[in-house]
């Protein structure tokens, strides 16, 4: 039985046009509303947003959030405070309190230690449940650990292409931490006709051409995939319409396995950042 509990909705399409495969641009206020009333009728209770996502944490505070758990994240410049982007948060989505914060630029902890040390006080304070960091390379998270800095929550790509954090997941999970995880679907990447990518993506052009030709509904099984890791507790998703996310949650009853991946994909592929535009 898939848990579709495990689902969290990622907001980064209501405040910027994001996806390779998006063609409809950044998501209408009034869809919003009706994804999100979804999203409660499913039972869905994470929304993960961030000050780097545009306007979305002001769309969706225009929205009542009280059956929501919201996680944001903070980019803080050299010379503010994270306290400013917190108040800032809190004041766009209208809430009093954050169930998580994460650094989305976790490296930028170990040039500004007092970043930490603020992360810490917003918990005793109450103004946060959990803190923890956004990664993208297990390495990044190795240098963390190394410091001291044990989070509460982390948040990380996985995906039929990438399992590079399966260990870290595992250990951090034996410790008490909250496993999110992200690009389920590469940022749409998976659902992109092989033809009409460059040949930067050549190492996965045939993979993607035999994902497509044997699966049916490729996102919900791509969306099984992660939810079936018992380690992972929430999966973040982002849909641009509210026909989507029906789509999503409604198919994983028909969701097939994956078969198994005998490769492994090169980091200029997992790392949407280091895409050639």
């Amino acid at each position: 039985m898939i848990n579709r509990q495990k689902i969290g909705l990622g907001t980064v399409q209501f405040g910027l046009a994001y996806g390779i495969a998006n063609v409809n641009g950044q998501t209408k206020v009034r869809e919003v509303t009706e994804i999100l009333a979804l999203a409660k009728k499913y039972g869905i209770k994470i929304l993960d947003s961030a000050s780097a996502y545009g306007n979305a944490e002001e769309v969706i505070g225009n929205n009542t959030l009280n059956d929501f758990k919201i996680v944001s994240k903070f980019i803080a410049p050299k010379n503010q405070a994270v306290n400013v982007q917190l108040e800032n948060s809190l004041k766009n989505l209208g809430v009093k309190q954050l169930y998580g914060y994460l650094a989305h630029r976790p490296m930028e902890l170990l040039e500004y230690p007092t970043q930490w040390k603020e992360l810490l006080e917003f918990k005793e304070h109450g103004k946060v449940q959990k803190i923890g960091f956004s990664l993208n390379e297990p390495e990044e998270l190795e240098k963390l650990l190394k410091k001291n800095y044990i989070p509460d929550l982390v948040q990380v790509p996985f995906n039929y292409f990438d399992n590079r954090f399966e260990e870290s997941l595992v250990y951090l999970k034996s410790i008490g931490c909250e496993i999110h995880t992200r690009s389920s679907f590469l940022q749409g990447l998976f659902f992109m006709k092989p033809e009409l990518l460059s040949s930067y993506f050549s190492e996965i052009k045939e993979n993607l051409r035999e994902l497509q030709l044997l699966q049916e509904d490729l996102s919900v099984s791509l969306l099984r995939f992660v939810l079936d890791k018992s380690y992972i507790d929430k999966v973040i998703i982002g849909v641009e319409n509210s026909k989507q996310l029906k789509q999503n949650i409604e198919g994983l009853k028909n969701a097939k396995e994956l078969p198994i991946l005998n490769k492994d994909i090169s980091r200029q592929i997992l790392n949407p950042s280091l895409w050639k535009k």
